[in-house]
């Protein structure tokens, strides 16, 4: 501010000491005394006022020397103030000189903020920031971290492997607030079957920036090489066959036995349990003592059906045997084994395919199945030794075949013959 009083010419000597209170600061004074006089102060002197850069001027640019004694205004130059700042919202600014003139201010964000526009401003002459107000954006993605990649070996008998892991939970790096996690893949507590599976999680912040991450589930089927039936025989396997744990079994087709193991288990290192099996012609023993021995060699291999004449002249005995060779592949399909009985003790034959057995152990037989002597009759004993039907008459092969068909086991039998494609044309 400037107070100045300004004297008459007459007191010029007063005046040359008072001159250097004309000033303005942070101003420039440029006065002209009247006449072109050398004392700047003498009534008259006219006397122009600028504020230096930053600065402005409050009052009038233009002082008089009045004959009162005083300039004609009061003056000051204050420094110039540029408006305020907005605060940016997720952020904030600091200044080194407030909002004044050549005050510089740089603009800051919070945690997980990006600033978006220019760093620092400064408040300029026109009483305005340089550049534009910053912002504070979220740019960075949420963060989320998987599990590590997860190898497991396909449980006992199986093909799949349940697998577990706790679902990652995403943090977001500004404000906290995410969307729900969105899986691609299989979810934790899944079987997973044979392979590579890719798992992805994804989450989004408010901003909709992504967050993702990824894993992988390898399963592995520990498995030992395929095995094959046997010849003239069938094979049975559990699961995928060839997997550990998984199980087969084998079985001959009638008149064949079972020599071998007749299951065996893929085991964890690899390798089938137990000895290959093999299916050989069945021998049938008719050195044997009893009847009940004998019949033990059938159990759970062949059915049998007997066939009991008193003489070989029989007619209804000549009739079935000629139409059960006519049936022979029905026969064989089904495991029969027809034992013939002919004749009276002691000259009675028994004949099992091409052996003989002694006539008192075809004696025994007719007893133990008690099977008339002198007539014609026919017994059907199942694999468990079990006789389920009597025939005291002709019997046609077709009927035989369709009573067979129904008992449990040879249902099984028949589903192992279609997958091996053995079949008869009659």
């Amino acid at each position: 501010e400037s107070v100045i009083s300004c004297l008459s010419p007459l007191l010029f000597l007063l005046l040359v000491f008072i001159s250097s209170l004309v000033s303005v600061k942070y101003g420039d004074v440029y006065c002209r005394a009247p006449q072109g006089g050398y004392y700047k102060t003498a009534l008259g002197t006219r006397c122009d006022i600028r504020c230096q850069k930053g600065y402005e001027l409050y009052g009038s640019s233009l002082l008089i020397c009045q004959s009162n004694k005083r300039w004609s205004d009061k003056v000051i130059c204050k420094q110039k103030r540029c408006p305020t700042l907005a605060m940016p919202a997720n952020g904030g600014f600091k200044c080194v000189d407030g909002a004044y003139f050549n005050s510089r201010c740089e603009y800051y964000c919070s945690p997980g903020y990006t600033l978006k526009g220019e760093r620092t401003v400064t408040c300029m002459d026109n009483k305005a920031w340089s550049g534009r107000p910053a912002s504070c954006v979220d740019m960075e993605p949420p963060r989320i971290k998987c599990p590590s990649v997860k190898e497991r070996i396909a449980e006992p008998n199986k093909l799949t492997v349940r697998v577990s892991w706790e679902t990652p939970e995403g943090r977001d790096t500004a404000d906290g607030i995410l969307t729900d996690v969105i899986l691609k893949g299989l979810p934790p507590g899944s079987n997973f079957p044979e392979g590579d599976h890719k798992i992805q999680y994804t989450v989004y912040d408010r901003a909709e920036n992504k967050g993702t991450c990824k894993f992988r589930v390898k399963v592995r089927v520990k498995r030992c090489g395929k095995l094959n039936a046997p010849e003239n025989g069938y094979m049975k396997c559990s699961s995928d066959g060839d997997n550990y744990g998984a199980t087969c079994e084998f079985s001959c087709i009638g008149g064949y036995e079972l020599q071998g193991s007749p299951a065996r288990v893929c085991q964890s290192n690899l390798a089938w349990s137990g000895t290959e099996p093999t299916c050989a012609a069945m021998n049938v023993n008719v050195g044997v003592r009893t009847a009940a021995a004998l019949l033990d060699q059938f159990y759970e291999k062949r059915r049998l059906l007997i066939v009991s004449t008193p003489t070989a002249r029989n007619l209804l005995y000549r009739l079935q045997l000629g139409m059960l060779q006519q049936a022979q592949c029905g026969l064989d399909l089904r495991h029969i084994t027809v034992v013939e009985l002919v004749g009276v003790f002691p000259t009675l034959i028994g004949r099992i395919g091409a052996k003989i057995m002694p006539p008192a152990l075809a004696l025994q037989l007719r007893l133990l199945l008690r099977i008339p002597l002198y007539s014609f009759s026919m017994v059907l004993v199942d694999k468990h030794g079990m006789d389920k039907e009597r025939y005291v008459s002709l019997v046609m092969p077709v009927a035989l075949f369709n009573l067979i068909d129904t008992f449990p086991l040879r249902k099984e039998e028949m589903v192992l013959q279609a997958e091996m494609g053995q079949t008869c044309n009659t």
